[in-house]
């Protein structure tokens, strides 16, 4: 096994630019786009959305001090119609920004992030955790359904958006 190293992102000024230059890359490489406020406000604001709050955080896995992937965990806070009076911020987690540079995937970084990002969720008080991802992402269903989380919804928009959750 690789011996990476797997921590939470420190309340540091050189290190929250890092992540936020490692995801933007990857977010190039996975969709083609740069920043966009509308949807990567939390990436411009990591401090306010996984640093500062208690219940929230984001880990790294680092080869050496290279960034090589991420997961975010925090209180559910979308405001989807149908998820109304079902989800909550206090007792729903929500995953983000798990991204594998590519030159590291297929060496169990993204489960052992996953892993990471629901121990802190139970250990923080969350009964659940919910996800979105896209059909189009090739290995993204089968992953979480490895994983244990149940498609709630498929949605036939544009972004063949699946919406996931998983009882802790």
């Amino acid at each position: 096994m690789d011996n990476f190293v797997i921590r939470e992102i420190r309340n540091d000024e050189d290190e929250i630019k890092k992540v936020q230059d490692f995801l933007f890359e990857q977010i190039k490489k996975a969709y083609d786009i740069g920043p966009m406020p509308k949807f990567h406000y939390d990436i411009l604001n990591l401090k306010d959305y996984y640093i500062v709050p208690s219940k929230n955080s984001l880990f790294l896995a680092l080869d050496g001090d290279v960034i090589i992937a991420s997961v975010a965990i925090r209180g559910y806070d979308r405001d989807y119609e149908f998820f109304k009076g079902i989800y909550t911020k206090e007792k729903t987690a929500s995953i983000w920004r798990l991204m594998v540079d590519e030159k590291y995937r297929r060496r169990g970084l993204a489960r052992r992030l996953v892993t990471k990002a629901e121990q802190f969720a139970q250990n923080a008080g969350y009964d659940e955790i919910y996800l979105n991802t896209h059909r189009y992402l090739d290995s993204a269903l089968p992953f979480w359904d490895s994983l244990g989380y149940q498609t709630t919804l498929e949605e036939d928009d544009y972004d063949e958006t699946n919406h996931l959750i998983k009882s802790l």
